[in-house]
């Protein structure tokens, strides 16, 4: 089943193509450097580290200890999880955090 996304346009697929054109570890970090500020990117990589502890089960209170994410974040990743697109689950898997159950 193909997946439609709500937020698709042409704009986004675009940045979407430009970050699959990135090769290595250093072009993303020059190109996310001059795409995002540094608050932004922070913010990111904050709810994808929430979402790796949720899928392993951790509290709330444990991931906002870790990751400093409020619970208002928290909460809306794990309905993320739950009730999304699958896009955190798909970027986990690939990662190696979640094995295919």
């Amino acid at each position: 089943m193909k997946y439609e996304s709500r937020i698709r346009d042409e704009y986004i697929d675009e940045l979407f193509k430009a970050i699959l054109e990135l090769e290595n570890m250093e072009e993303c970090y020059r190109f996310f450097e001059d795409i995002c500020t540094i608050k932004e990117l922070k913010s990111i990589s904050q709810r994808l580290q929430v979402a790796k502890l949720l899928s392993d089960n951790r509290t709330y209170s444990e991931i906002e200890e870790k990751t400093g994410a409020s619970t208002a974040t928290i909460s809306r990743i794990n309905r993320s999880l739950s009730y999304g697109a699958d896009g955190y689950s798909i970027a986990l898997k690939r990662l190696g955090h979640i094995k295919d159950k």
